[in-house]
């Protein structure tokens, strides 16, 4: 074949800002009412919005809100479950004012809640004609407050409180007789995948609170997704033992009672009769789907394995889960028996062959004796190839979280790169999920240190195998991924440029200056403050700025509570003033992640442009320059 010779990032690519943005959608929790499968869709045209949608008998998706409203909660900042469907009335959290809506039989929707009150993750309780559901008090001074509350759907719709005490409440799940809630607690300083405690609420036969119990836990442990299957066992999943494993409430001792003794992460499961479940979960960087008999805990891996799955929810005759593959985003499958099938996609960019990069799987030494992972991205392009004697540079890109992680599901935006020539190292630095408690844990009170260490060491490694220009490479991440980004432009030089989305600088000011639900988070990354203030100012760009010589990219939504915009006010300002090649592009409108593809497309274009007066190569299209200022001209004197 002939290739034409370009310089590696001015290849030019049929994969475009516009045409990842432009008709980019993601299906999300997926629940199943009535034998009928439910989700919610964020819509590119929508603007980003988030619709519902349930699918007809012919798969094909059919939509129930409107495109100028969006199905989106607000609880935790990041949101829940956002609606649900109890016979013929849906109910769901509008997002501009987080009240809860009811549409009964295609009526106009009619508020339910008052102002100033976030719901999510509600739950019909029949029985007594009501919603349970987790809400977030926001009428009061200072931090709101989370409880677990009762609506009655009578025409008063007057609130119960049902449970209080514990900073964060999540997940509630009636039980098959109505005479039960199971749901989760925590408290400050952890996150949910700390320290939680699985809880039970026994009713009268009234509806009104007999009793709350706790179910026993020694130590530490993460609790999550408790589920009532249909002859009112509660099972749910912990890291007692390392790994988030699946379990069951004893009904004699009340005490947990390992179900499956395996050393997996369990995403997400659903009953599907006494006998058996489905589960999916994450081993070695893959997810699997599997039958797991609850009896005997002998589990069977169904087909092949996925780049993630989660979001299992059962039917009378068949189990629908959201699964994504190296070549296909997020899809809905379905399951029967034990065969699998795609019945969804949502619309995106069709990528072709020739120009998708394959992710490879690689582990890399790091720290002391200790490994980390990531997918490397090699460029993919079959119309082009590099220059003689030449490298490809290399994006290094940081998911957020911090204990999140990425995989190997198809990422438009990562093939924008590779197939213009650019190769990419998605790292999941020590405190990634997916890789047990103690992996996740190396991530605590080490933040700045460890993300920082092996987003460099892997640059290094694929360096020392020849396959990365070690002169020519970026960094880029988001809210704690842009925190990496700005760390080890500051304190490591091995990067010769970065990209920060609404990325922090400051570590003190926001551990005065967030939201609730991650006002304590620093505490455990890096530890208590104001005690700890060296260790704060130590590690927080800001303080080290002088240190940062490499050209950096801001991008900033200015509705962002999260990682408010004066983080990455501080960093421009403080570059300018250094005289360093930066640029601060802030989006009016935009929170904690970018949702208009106008603005998606804007960032990703701004970027392609940065890298390209970095590195020196002329992007390929028609590609607005961003405007790089090396200096702050109030500064300057003739």
């Amino acid at each position: 074949m002939n290739y034409t010779t370009a310089a590696y990032g001015a290849w030019q690519s049929p994969i475009t800002a516009a045409s990842i943005f432009e008709a980019s959608d993601n299906v999300s929790y997926l629940s199943v009412e009535n034998n009928q499968l439910y989700f919610v869709e964020s819509k590119a045209s929508a603007n980003g919005k988030n619709v519902l949608f349930k699918l007809s008998p012919q798969n094909t998706a059919v939509q129930l809100t409107s495109n100028e409203e969006s199905v989106r909660s607000r609880v935790h900042e990041y949101g829940g479950r956002p609606y649900l469907v109890d016979g013929d009335d849906i109910y769901y959290s509008q997002f501009a004012d987080q009240k809860i809506y009811r549409i009964s039989q295609n009526s106009t929707p009619a508020a339910i809640t008052e102002q100033n009150l976030r719901y999510m993750e509600c739950i019909a309780d029949q029985k007594n004609n009501r919603l349970i559901c987790v809400r977030e008090d926001h009428r009061g001074i200072g931090e709101p407050i989370n409880t677990l509350v009762a609506i009655s759907l009578s025409d008063t719709n007057q609130e119960t409180l049902l449970f209080s005490g514990s900073d964060f409440v999540s997940a509630p799940h009636l039980s098959p007789d109505g005479n039960s809630v199971a749901f989760i607690t925590w408290s400050h300083p952890n996150m949910p995948w700390d320290d939680t405690q699985l809880r039970v609420i026994n009713f009268t036969e009234d509806g009104s609170v007999a009793n709350i119990v706790e179910v026993p836990q020694s130590g530490n442990v993460s609790i999550r997704l408790p589920h009532y299957s249909a002859d009112g066992t509660l099972y749910f999943v912990a890291d007692f033992e390392n790994w988030w494993t699946l379990y069951r409430v004893d009904t004699l001792s009340g005490k947990p009672q390992k179900v499956l003794d395996k050393e997996i992460e369990i995403n997400s499961y659903g009953i599907e009769d006494n006998n058996n479940g489905i589960i999916a979960y994450s081993k070695e960087g893959v997810d699997h789907i599997a039958r797991v008999n609850l009896a005997t805990a002998e589990m069977t891996n169904i087909g092949n394995t996925f780049s993630s799955a989660d979001s299992i929810s059962v039917a009378n005759d068949r189990v629908y889960f959201r699964a994504s593959t190296p070549s296909s985003g997020n899809a809905i499958y379905q399951l029967v028996d034990n065969s699998y099938e795609k019945i969804y996609q949502p619309s995106g960019p069709v990528i072709e062959k020739n120009f998708l990069s394959v992710p490879q799987p690689i582990e890399f030494p790091t720290g002391i004796n200790e490994i980390a992972y990531g997918f490397f991205y090699p460029p993919q392009n079959n119309d082009f190839t590099g220059a003689k004697d030449t490298l490809p540079p290399l994006i290094v890109k940081v998911h957020g979280g911090p204990v999140g992680a990425t995989d190997s599901s198809l990422n438009p935006g990562i093939q924008f790169w590779t197939s213009r020539g650019f190769a990419v190292f998605d790292v999941n630095h020590r405190g990634s999920t997916g890789y047990g408690r103690a992996f996740r844990k190396k991530l605590y009170p080490n933040w700045g240190l460890v993300d920082v260490e092996d987003a460099s060491n892997g640059v290094k490694w694929l360096a020392s195998e020849g396959f990365i220009d070690a002169d020519k490479v970026a960094i880029r991440g988001g809210s704690a991924g842009g925190y990496t980004t700005l760390a080890a432009l500051a304190f490591q030089n091995v990067f010769k440029a970065g990209t920060s989305y609404y990325g922090i600088s400051d570590l003190g000011v926001l551990a005065g200056d967030t939201h609730k639900f991650e006002s304590r988070y620093l505490d455990q990354l890096i530890g208590p403050y104001p005690e700890m203030k060296n260790i704060y100012d130590q590690r927080s760009p800001i303080n080290s700025v002088q240190n940062i010589t490499a050209p950096l990219l801001l991008l900033q939504g200015l509705d962002d509570k999260v990682v408010p915009p004066n983080q990455s006010e501080l960093i421009f300002n403080a570059l300018k003033e250094n005289c360093i090649d930066t640029a601060y592009i802030a989006f009016e409108g935009e929170g904690h992640g970018f949702r208009q593809p106008a603005n998606n497309i804007k960032a990703l274009n701004s970027e392609l442009s940065f890298y390209g007066q970095v590195f020196g190569f002329v992007a390929a299209g028609n590609i607005e320059a961003v405007q790089l200022i090396s200096c702050d001209s109030s500064k300057l004197v003739d």
